[in-house]
């Protein structure tokens, strides 16, 4: 079974704020097996607008990466990132 992927592009506007959606997603990701592969850090733009962190989480499938973000413990985490921040997030399949 192939893998699922969140890649999300997120500009924080609240950094006190988004430590609270860090802690409020925790247990969806916990429940849903994600593994985080990138999560802030440095980057070089290529191409194309950027965002000022970028987050790639691995899940065990497509599946499960949609489950997550659509999960009752997600959501509360949801509306707390969209509060204080802007994002693009996408669930893609691996290879």
């Amino acid at each position: 079974m192939a893998k699922g992927y969140w890649i999300a592009r997120v500009d924080i506007r609240d950094a006190e704020r988004y430590k609270d959606y860090v802690a409020a997603a925790k247990p969806a990701f916990e429940k849903y097996g994600a593994t985080f592969l990138a999560r802030g850090g440095a980057y070089t733009q290529l191409e194309g607008q950027v965002r000022a962190r970028n987050v790639v989480i691995e899940f065990p499938s497509h599946q499960a990466a949609v489950d997550c973000y659509n999960s009752p413990e997600y959501q509360i985490a949801a509306k707390i990132r969209q509060e204080v921040a802007d994002a693009e997030m996408v669930v893609v399949e691996g290879v």
